[in-house]
């Protein structure tokens, strides 16, 4: 765990419990890795995610501005948001969202990294999919990062 105190959520009355947020975290489809990017400007990207006993893993190129990121330094933020709701006559939507904060480093145990693509390929790939075929021909192209949670905070929202 970090030695660094995070704050407290300012609207702490519109902060969900640990469980619900790790819920959310566990079956939202898509994530948003921010990193330290070029320059030291922040990058964010939308990424394909499993959540996996308080971590992230995110399959990546072997080169790009994500892993360069990553390389050059470890903490990061992902967040996740659940599906907008509408309640029985109201215009407004009910929206939860999960910001995480924490240490990205790349898998290096091959044994590892495929499990992890073999987790990624389930929860994404339709039923049916060949999925050993497509792990022999881009597995080798492939790393997994794995974000380590520090502090996690989960926040619902009335859009109004």
């Amino acid at each position: 765990m970090s030695e660094f105190t995070f704050r407290p959520m300012r609207r702490f009355k519109q902060q969900l419990p640990d469980e619900e947020s790790a819920g959310i975290l566990e079956r939202a489809y898509r994530g948003f890795l921010s990193v330290i990017g070029d320059g030291g400007y922040p990058y964010t990207i939308p990424v394909n995610f499993v959540c996996d006993a308080g971590r992230i893993y995110i399959h990546c190129a072997r080169e790009g501005h994500k892993v360069d990121a990553v390389r050059a330094c470890d903490k990061a933020c992902f967040t996740v948001t659940d599906t907008p709701r509408q309640e029985p006559d109201d215009w407004w939507y009910h929206v939860r969202s999960v910001v995480c904060f924490g240490r990205v480093r790349i898998l290096e145990d091959e044994e590892e990294k495929d499990r992890r693509l073999r987790q990624l390929g389930n929860k994404y790939f339709p039923e049916g999919y060949d999925l050993e075929t497509d792990m022999q021909r881009n597995a080798p192209r492939a790393l997994v990062l794995e974000f380590t949670i520090e502090h996690m905070t989960g926040k619902r929202v009335r859009e109004k």
